[in-house]
């Protein structure tokens, strides 16, 4: 039988795990050469003066297993704020063990508290497990929607080009 699973906020102690997780998650979908953060930056984001993010760690046995971290985000549709789960992760020991279903029902739970009119992530069109875990969990995976995403140099260049008008300023 499984262990029992525990999940809490994370503090600032939990920063170099949240690090790792990320690190194996990064692994896990190839694409540890995109990890350019530093548990510093980290750890000013999630517990600074702003806070960009939170994160949610499930513990099994008293180790740390997995992590949800999440941000609001706006519906202008709904009118009404949302969640908006940027990872998801369990370790691969812990898998098949509901850690990643507890993790969803908690984000679930609390965006209903929260008055928030939606839960949303994104998934790699490959990872065909995760897919089937999120649809079996009642998520809709959008077919006619892309992330558009401009990051580094590309980024630079968007906030330096040229305004059609002045009237846009």
């Amino acid at each position: 039988m499984p262990e029992p699973i525990h999940l809490r906020a994370a503090t600032a102690d939990d920063v170099p795990t949240i690090f790792a997780l990320i690190q194996a998650l990064a692994e896990y979908e190839k694409l540890s050469h995109a990890v350019t953060g530093t548990p510093a930056l980290l750890s000013e984001h999630l517990f600074g003066s702003r806070r960009y993010a939170e994160v949610v760690l499930a513990e099994s046995a008293g180790t740390v297993a997995g992590l949800a971290l999440f941000f609001y985000n706006y519906s202008t549709f709904l009118t009404k704020p949302g969640l908006y789960l940027e990872d998801l992760f369990v370790l691969p020991e812990y898998r098949q063990q509901g850690i990643g279903k507890a993790l969803l029902i908690h984000l679930a739970q609390r965006a209903i508290a929260e008055g928030c009119g939606r839960l949303e992530w994104s998934v790699l069109d490959w990872n065909a497990p995760a897919i089937a875990f999120y649809e079996k969990m009642g998520a809709t995976v959008l077919p006619d929607w892309r992330i558009c995403r401009v990051t580094g140099e590309g980024l630079t260049l968007m906030a330096n080009a040229e305004m059609p008008s002045k009237d846009c300023r």
